[in-house]
């Protein structure tokens, strides 16, 4: 349920889905407020809300890879690897 965390950054609409069509105006569309599976944008919004937030508690990149977090802290070092939307 990872993508379905994202926030868009874009307008994007679609079609009422199967099961809750009005059925007085069935050629409306819906607002997204939020990411769904499917859409291109998912896995990108996804990632931007995790990496804001790995960032505002003090993790940094990687200088070689983005989705490895770094955390230190004095003489202690804490990793944190995202694929996709595990995380290791």
């Amino acid at each position: 349920t990872a993508f379905s965390h994202g926030e868009l950054q874009e307008t994007v609409c679609m079609h009422q889905p199967v099961g809750y069509r009005d059925k007085d105006h069935p050629d409306y569309v819906c607002l997204l407020n939020k990411s769904l599976y499917g859409l291109k944008q998912a896995p990108r919004a996804w990632y931007k809300r995790f990496d804001d937030y790995m960032l505002s508690i003090g993790f940094t990149h990687s200088r070689m890879d983005n989705s490895l977090f770094i955390y230190r802290k004095g003489s202690d070092m804490g990793y944190l690897l995202l694929y996709v939307d595990d995380m290791l």
